[in-house]
């Protein structure tokens, strides 16, 4: 394994282990989801580079475009969570009060 598969790996790793472990805020996970999904796209990016293939490069538009909707969904479930409830810690938040 090189150490750019490494790195890729390691940082998908720990914004797992930062989303798992770390959810007091809003704002915190929304920072690991986004983590997760940049080292998956430059992974994806890389991959057919160095594979020597141009057939799969869609694959991280498309991850892209997934990313900015997560991004902004993510943002707005912030603001509402935030006007209704007065924070952004997810222990106030209760689907069974909604």
């Amino acid at each position: 394994m090189s150490a750019l598969h490494l790195s890729f790996y390691s940082t998908f790793a720990l914004s797992f282990l930062g989303l798992a472990f770390h959810r007091t805020h809003l704002v915190s996970a929304l920072l690991c989801l986004e983590s997760m999904m940049l080292s998956m796209y430059i992974a994806l990016s890389i991959w057919p580079v160095e594979n020597h293939t141009a057939s799969s490069t869609l694959i991280p538009l498309l991850m892209l475009a997934f990313s900015a909707c997560e991004a902004g969904t993510g943002l707005a479930a912030l603001v509402a969570s935030s006007r209704t409830h007065g924070s952004d810690h997810l222990h106030n938040l209760n689907l069974l009060q909604c």
